[in-house]
């Protein structure tokens, strides 16, 4: 196994929960405790551990964005008029790493940074490298002609783990889409329960 993969399945045990959804998860095979020799040990959380963990549990299922970039995020949700953790939600959607897994190109948004850094995604026919980029309403996202034949990308169009969601176009054909419009929390597939809400109050303490 990997150390990206490794570390990937360390954060699901870390924080108890099955974050991608995936059946190669330790949580999947019934491994709910953290890692390491005290991982069983359990104990009811604070108010400051419990937005803690709902914080940690939102970065990490975007391929664990750094600390500084989330903040940003949450800076700019702030700034923005309407519900700031409806705001931060469709900030996390409109990166492209994420909007390249959501269109199902790689099976997890560790893959696609990437697939991204490497410059196998193109946006509105140019090719971009940064994961971090915000998608914008009718942006087109595809796949660059040389990189169609990729293994990774194919399986993962052709897997049935995951639905695109509707705020989202793609021809799996093409391996093309396009970005239609920004979600709402209830409009984004996550396997688990997300609390953004829990995020901006950690932040605004």
């Amino acid at each position: 196994m990997s150390k990206r993969i490794a570390a990937k399945y360390k954060i699901n045990r870390r924080l108890g929960v099955n974050l991608w959804g995936r059946g190669k998860s330790p949580i999947a095979r019934g491994k709910e405790y953290g890692p390491g020799q005290h991982g069983q040990r359990r104990k009811k959380p604070s108010d400051f551990g419990t937005q803690l963990m709902a914080k940690q549990k939102l970065k990490g299922y975007y391929g664990n964005i750094s600390e500084k970039q989330f903040r940003k995020l949450y800076d700019e949700a702030v700034r923005r008029r309407g519900d700031t953790s409806e705001n931060l939600i469709e900030l996390l959607e409109r990166r492209l790493d994420a909007v390249v897994y959501r269109m199902k190109l790689v099976p997890t948004p560790f893959a696609a940074r990437q697939v991204i850094n490497h410059g196998h995604i193109l946006v509105n026919g140019r090719r971009l490298n940064i994961p971090s980029y915000q998608v914008r309403d009718g942006d087109v996202i595809e796949v660059r002609q040389k990189s169609k034949d990729m293994a990774l990308i194919l399986e993962a169009v052709q897997s049935g783990e995951r639905d695109i969601p509707d705020y989202l176009e793609f021809d799996a054909k093409d391996l093309k889409g396009k970005f239609i419009r920004g979600p709402k929390l209830a409009d984004v597939p996550y396997p688990v329960q997300m609390e953004p809400n829990l995020v901006i109050e950690f932040y605004s303490r």
